[in-house]
């Protein structure tokens, strides 16, 4: 028993000081966020303008702020008292990067499934076409 608590005291502890680890892939999995992104990306802008174009909370729109900041996307500018968010993507990389590679394996997959069908396609005309012969040779034949 006694190790049993001693573990949960650790693991509680460990995971209160962890710090949490974001990334790019958690930035962009909210629409709320993706849609930040796209306001900050055209130009510099405080929270109180973005929280305007959103029917949720000032609060929540600062926790998604935070996530995307820490995540690497924005930067915080501090103008007097205001604070303006501007977009640093050079992040959406990894993101361009992860999704290429899938790019090119399905552009690879679909070419060669276009070829088959092609293929495909042609065969039953070559078949015609030398069913055809066939029919224009015995008819030649018969009249001789």
């Amino acid at each position: 028993m006694r190790k049993q608590i001693l573990s949960h005291t650790f693991a509680i502890k460990y995971l209160h000081n962890m710090e949490i680890r974001r990334d790019v892939f958690q930035a962009i999995a909210d629409p709320t966020r993706r849609a930040i992104i796209g306001m900050v990306a055209q130009k510099p802008i405080n929270v109180n303008t973005i929280a305007e174009q959103f029917d949720v909370s000032r609060q929540a729109i600062s926790l998604h702020l935070k996530i995307l900041s820490e995540c690497g996307l924005l930067n915080i500018q501090r103008l007097g008292r205001e604070r303006l968010y501007e977009a640093k993507l050079e992040k959406l990389n990894e993101v361009h990067e992860w999704v290429e590679q899938y790019h090119k394996l399905w552009t690879g997959r679909l070419n060669a499934l276009k070829k088959f069908i092609e293929q495909e396609e042609l065969q039953p005309e070559t078949i015609n076409t030398i069913s055809k012969n066939i029919k224009k040779i015995k008819n030649g034949k018969s009249r001789q």
